[in-house]
């Protein structure tokens, strides 16, 4: 039975979604503000967390990034009122797995729940760390190191990186990255994997013109050579 975390401060909201999660057979615990909700994600151990925005104390935005920072990497599907897609990307660079916006049907909320669940348990094993050349990287904390000096990845750099970490000396094509990172409906371009491994070389790379360990594999994607 796979546990869900319920961050919203409306009461109404949390009984409606309680009563349907429970229906559907999900355990549920539930947090009325994002400092409580913070607390629970580490105490209880979710699969998946429905986070609200706007919250009291601190927001949603606010929460996942934390979360992310301390190594909580358990999916997230951000709730929030707000529709314009500056809102809804900034929640997906801090780490958040899929957004829906209010008025939801508990339909599409129960499909998209069901969707990150799966992905979240297709991907490939979560590690951890990474150690190659010059780099020490922390995929809990998204950060490198390199020749001493720290540098932040961001949220979809970091997970590029774990993959293809992961699947060392393997081929990974644009739309497994595309999948696995980004989900099944959020950027269907292919472009968008090219544009931050562009940037994730310059991170980490000493010659981004001429990687030594993000490879491209033409026609197919990326890998990662030790």
């Amino acid at each position: 039975m796979a546990k869900i975390l319920i961050v919203e401060d409306e009461p109404d909201m949390v009984e409606g979604l309680r009563d349907n999660l429970v229906y559907e057979g999900y355990d549920v615990v539930s947090a009325g503000d994002g400092e409580t909700g913070l607390a629970l994600a580490a105490e209880e151990s979710p699969d998946l967390i429905l986070l609200d925005i706007m919250l009291p104390g601190k927001n949603g935005y606010q929460v996942c990034r934390e979360m992310r920072s301390k190594g909580i990497d358990v999916p997230v599907i951000m709730l929030t009122a707000k529709s314009q897609e500056v809102d809804k990307v900034l929640g997906l660079e801090l780490g958040a797995d899929d957004y829906i916006t209010k008025p939801f049907s508990i339909r599409e909320l129960l499909a998209r729940i069901k969707a990150v669940l799966r992905r979240g348990g297709a991907h490939t094993k979560k590690i951890k760390t990474a150690e190659f050349g010059n780099v020490k990287v922390d995929f809990r904390r998204g950060i490198a190191v390199k020749d001493g000096n720290s540098i932040e990845l961001s949220h979809y750099e970091n997970e590029i990186l774990r993959l293809l970490v992961a699947n060392k000396d393997e081929p990974v094509s644009r739309n497994r990255l595309l999948d696995e990172v980004w989900g099944y409906d959020l950027f269907p371009t292919t472009r968008t994997i090219d544009n931050h491994v562009v940037k994730l070389r310059q991170k980490i790379e000493d010659d981004p013109h001429n990687p030594r360990h993000l490879v491209t594999v033409h026609g197919i994607g990326y890998k990662f050579i030790d």
